[in-house]
């Protein structure tokens, strides 16, 4: 099962993408190379083999300032990224990522049909944000999407957990507003716009 990782909360000064997959050397440094292509700086990187399964953890930083990566699209284009190089060096996977028909060297014969139940959870992290827990069929841009939701919504996002396992997207968004944790009436108002567009 691959799994991408992108780890907002573990490191202060830069984002962590995390990927577990199977043991290839050059899809370490072709994801290293596509990660400066997108103008970011790997700043370290472990590597840890349990049998055939290979984890890479990379610590990236933008390269102009040094800081770690904010923007929500530059948060998706890393996860496609990091998803497309997995493809390259295991087409065998492109029916477990990222539903097997928009990604790949070559379209499967034929289309993956799957029905991924969507669950949303929202509940108080601390006094002053919450945690949304998103778990629904991944695609292309949905991370964008929620994001959009929450804003038109005037939800704050201060950091989030993106994590993708085969066809499902396990995302976590530390939220508030106004400064506050989400109050029980806005949870469900964030909750009923979450599901009427995933």
């Amino acid at each position: 099962m691959p799994i991408v990782l992108i780890d907002q909360d573990s490191d202060s000064d830069a984002t962590i993408v995390e990927l577990s997959f199977g043991d290839r050397l050059g899809a370490l440094m072709d994801t290293i190379k596509a990660l400066k292509d997108l103008g970011l700086d790997v700043a370290k990187g472990t590597v840890t083999t349990e049998g055939p399964i290979k984890q890479t953890k990379f610590f990236i930083t933008r390269s102009g300032t040094g800081r770690k990566v904010e923007d929500p699209d530059m948060l998706e284009r890393i996860r496609l990224t990091v998803i497309n190089n997995l493809l390259k060096y295991h087409p065998e996977s492109s029916e477990r990522l990222a539903m097997g028909a928009t990604f790949g060297i070559k379209a499967p014969e034929k289309k993956v049909i799957v029905d991924i139940a969507t669950h949303i959870h929202v509940k108080d992290d601390e006094p002053k944000r919450s945690l949304l827990y998103i778990e629904a069929a991944d695609r292309p841009s949905l991370l964008l999407e929620i994001i959009k939701i929450m804003s038109d919504v005037n939800i704050n996002v201060e950091s989030a957990e993106i994590d993708t396992e085969g066809l499902v997207a396990k995302d976590k968004f530390y939220v508030s507003y106004r400064g506050a944790a989400l109050n029980s009436s806005l949870s469900q108002v964030l909750t009923n716009c979450l599901r009427y567009y995933l």
